[in-house]
């Protein structure tokens, strides 16, 4: 009997191990596999013990985990069944932990930690195979990871085999990414669970309608529940609802990213024989763990997820509702070891509705760390690597600009020295960019113990004052701060050496360098700030740091109109000139004073958007003054010109023509005009200083000038300024609505067999047919048929109102009149 199947054999029997010899054969045939598989069906702890008895498995196996938490439970189960301790043949890593040893041959690792793996060293030495596991909750270090296995794959180690596995993903097109590699489907092995639906009431606050779903399933059911709130501050609020409402004999245990490792175990270790547990937890129980005991899952629906905007480099983390996959994921976590009940706070039609997958977090982040990876790498174009979804190009484009402002990409986009060293530091690049520019200052372990608490949720407490947070975090006891000051002692080592250091830098000092888009300088209220990037933001003004004349401002939540500042430190403007000065201007320019609706000029000390001195200066003249007063048109809108009655309808009238006709003649539209005022408008206004100034003719002029100059001669041909009727009477034709109008007598009109038209006789006039006492009759765009048709009601009705004005019986062949019958006729 082969090893591999007396691995087979050693293994718990569950629904897995049906499918892992045609995993197994699949790897021995080529190097690449999906595997899908259900929750409970084992494939994160068999698959890798396994493989680990495959005759080309000579080295480590990798597997990747999304999770701190699902990393150390997946080592600890296959450990168990190996019956070691953990950091033996089974050990896992991740950014503050490691339990791995000489003896370790599957590492289950983070996927961050992973990224970093393969970029330090492309050929994976060592490594027989890499396995991604819950890729389908397609996190950007997983997408990043997946692209550089390949890469490395076909370059450089043809004998790697890459396994992708998920309970719910889009097998086919990660089949075809991989390059049509064989999909091996596990059916796995769920007891029955009753869906049931409880929608939840409009305005009720998400935990209160939790809670009594809790409450509710709880008399009425056995077993432990588990139930899903989109985030800490939710599950915490649910925690004091339910405190005291429930038997001595049920214990309340929340679940998220941030809790210490020993109250996460606590969660997700079984309840004492004879006793039930409430686990309130975020989407970190989705996936990869195992909870036993829970029979009754609540799933409030929700999910938070983070949502980057690249023009203001602010994340925010946006409340949406969950996928069909994760639906599905949470309600598979109650029927793991015995049939369950899924109860759903939303109406059961909603279902359809949801989006089949969670988005992919590469469409909605901050791609500054990958951009410095790709140029790590040797890549400029995404599409060199096999993304199953490539980045966005403004994100990665605005990420570079990020880069070369820190220095650390060249004008060439390739790493530049400090480049290097900022990639090889393990955080995110704005965090190195500080930590750097603090080594070189002397202060490497400070920069660097802030670096590690700004990356690491709760370290330090939430104080928004990042000063007092450090403070906090240097006195704080217990495993986790003292790893992460561990950390921040090796990342300093692999700094280079500055000048010695006076021990004085502020969290400001250094922040500065990280974040010198995000100097805030309060505009009037209390705790109102505005950045250098143009942005607002705020803080409560009962904050101590909401009466500091200047901020830099590190984390911000909410959307860039009403940003909330998360962490700052205080600093004032002769900090910011000595550690910002290559980022500031000093020189005059021309403004716009909308209240005066004047140009004016200044001497101006600028950070960006921030203006921290101004002098003023004489007036400006000449073309200074021109892209001032075009300032102001961006500001108040092209109808605060002082447009003429003629200039207005020259504009309507080419306006009409490019409606029309279209190309050449040129868009009138508001926003058209303010696109290309450096055409039509700054030329012409050359020596004026305010809006009081500017003549009317100038207008017209510039809009005539928008018209190319072989179709000038034909604006009065096409789109003339009046129509001139039978009478000889001239009548203005109107461009300002939808089509072109008059407004006319119907007597001035007899005797024309012809419809009136305009644009080369594209387009008929509407006529507005008025009576003698100029009230509305008709409105026609076919003369000869109205002449022929309802001529004879309005004439039947008319005649009598009117008898001193001609109403013949055959108008088209009548003589045209703007005068009353004469007398005695």
């Amino acid at each position: 009997m082969s090893a591999a199947s007396q691995s087979l054999q050693e293994l718990p029997d569950l629904p897995i191990r049906a499918v892992l010899p045609a995993l197994g054969a699949a790897l021995v045939s080529g190097n690449r596999a999906v595997l899908s598989a259900p929750p409970g069906a084992g494939k994160t702890t068999l698959v890798p013990l396994y493989l680990l008895r495959q005759a080309w498995c000579s080295g480590r196996i990798i597997l990747l985990e999304p999770r701190r938490l699902a990393a150390r439970a997946a080592a600890a189960r296959m450990a168990s069944l190996v019956n070691e301790a953990v950091g033996e043949t089974v050990g896992y890593r991740m950014r503050l932990d490691n339990r791995i040893s000489k003896a370790t041959r599957i590492e289950v690792v983070t996927e961050g930690v992973f990224a970093r793996m393969i970029l330090e060293d492309p050929e994976l030495g060592g490594i027989s195979a890499v396995l991604f596991d819950e890729f389908h909750e397609r996190s950007l270090d997983a997408d990043f990871g997946l692209a550089l296995a390949l890469d490395a794959q076909g370059a450089l180690r043809e004998d790697l085999r890459l396994v992708v596995m998920s309970a719910t993903l889009d097998v086919e097109r990660v089949a075809v990414l991989l390059g049509d590699a064989p999909v091996i489907e596990s059916a796995g092995r769920s007891h029955p669970i009753d869906i049931r639906y409880s929608e939840r009431t409009a305005g009720d606050r998400i935990e209160d309608a939790v809670t009594a779903a809790i409450l509710k399933a709880h008399a009425a059911e056995d077993g432990s529940i588990l139930a899903f709130l989109p985030g800490q501050a939710e599950i915490l609020r649910t925690v004091e609802r339910l405190q005291g409402r429930l038997p001595p004999d049920t214990a309340i245990a929340p679940l998220y990213g941030t809790l210490s490792q020993a109250d996460q175990d606590l969660a997700i270790r079984p309840a004492p024989k004879g006793t039930r547990k409430v686990v309130l937890a975020t989407s970190i129980a989705e996936t990869s763990i195992t909870i036993d005991g829970v029979r009754i899952v609540i799933d409030s629906g929700l999910q938070r997820l983070p949502v980057f905007e690249p023009s203001t480099g602010i994340t925010r983390l946006e409340t949406v509702r969950v996928s069909r996959a994760s639906a599905d994921q949470r309600a598979g976590r109650a029927g793991r070891t015995e049939p369950g009940i899924a109860i759903r706070l939303w109406h059961a039609g909603q279902t359809a509705a949801l989006a089949p997958f969670t988005p992919p977090q590469i469409l909605a982040t901050d791609l500054s760390s990958l951009a410095l990876d790709l140029a790590h790498w040797g890549v400029h174009d995404p599409a060199d690597l096999a993304f199953l979804d490539p980045p966005p190009g403004p994100a990665l484009t605005e990420a570079r600009v990020l880069l070369r402002m820190m220095g650390a990409l060249g004008d060439d986009d390739r790493l530049t020295g400090n480049g290097r060293v900022m990639r090889d530091l393990a955080l995110p690049p704005r965090l190195a960019a500080m930590a750097l520019a603090g080594a070189l200052r002397g202060e490497a372990r400070t920069a660097c113990e802030l670096a590690v608490m700004m990356t690491e949720q709760g370290l330090g407490g939430t104080d928004i004052d990042l000063d007092q947070r450090l403070r906090s975090f240097r006195q704080a006891r217990g495993e986790r701060a003292e790893k992460a000051r561990k950390l921040a002692a090796r990342l300093a080592q692999s700094l280079p050496k500055g000048a010695s250091g006076s021990g004085r830098l502020s969290c400001a000092d250094m922040l500065l360098h990280a974040y010198p888009d995000r100097v805030a300088l309060q505009r009037g209220a209390r705790g109102r700030f505005v950045m250098a990037n143009g942005r607002g933001a705020e803080l409560h003004e009962t904050e101590r740091l909401s009466g500091a004349r200047m901020l830099v401002i590190a984390d911000l939540t909410g959307r860039a109109a009403q940003a909330r500042i998360l962490a700052a430190a205080e600093t004032d403007r002769a900090t910011v000139e000595a550690e910002l000065a290559h980022a500031m201007t000093d020189g005059a320019e021309s403004y716009f004073d909308r209240q005066s609706r004047q140009v004016r000029a200044r001497r101006v000390v600028r950070l960006g958007a921030l203006i921290l001195e101004e002098t003023p200066l004489p007036r400006p003249a000449g073309a200074a003054a021109a892209e001032g007063l075009a300032d102001g048109v961006r500001q108040l809108g092209v109808s605060a010109l002082p447009f003429s009655r003629e200039a207005r309808q020259l504009r309507e009238r080419i306006g009409f023509l490019q409606r029309t006709i279209g190309e050449p003649w040129p868009d009138m539209s508001d926003a058209a005009l303010i696109d290309q005022l450096d055409v039509w408008f700054i030329p012409f206004q050359s020596g004026r200083t305010s809006f009081d100034m500017i003549d009317a003719g100038s207008l017209s002029d510039g809009l005539a000038s928008l018209v190319p100059h072989q179709l000038r001669q034909d604006i009065h041909r096409l789109a003339p300024t009046h129509f001139e009727a039978p009478t000889g009477q001239r009548h203005p034709i109107l461009y300002d609505g939808e089509e072109p109008t008059i407004q006319i007598r119907v007597q001035e009109l007899f005797g024309l067999k012809t419809h009136p038209a305009v644009a080369g006789g594209r387009l008929p006039l509407l006529l507005e047919l008025t009576s003698p006492a100029h009230r509305p009759i008709q409105t026609t765009r076919d003369l000869p048929g109205f002449w022929a048709g309802s001529w004879k009601d309005v004439r039947a009705d008319m005649r009598g109102r009117y008898p001193k004005h001609p109403w013949p019986e055959d108008p088209a062949n009548a003589l045209p009149t703007h005068r009353a019958k004469p007398r005695g006729t």
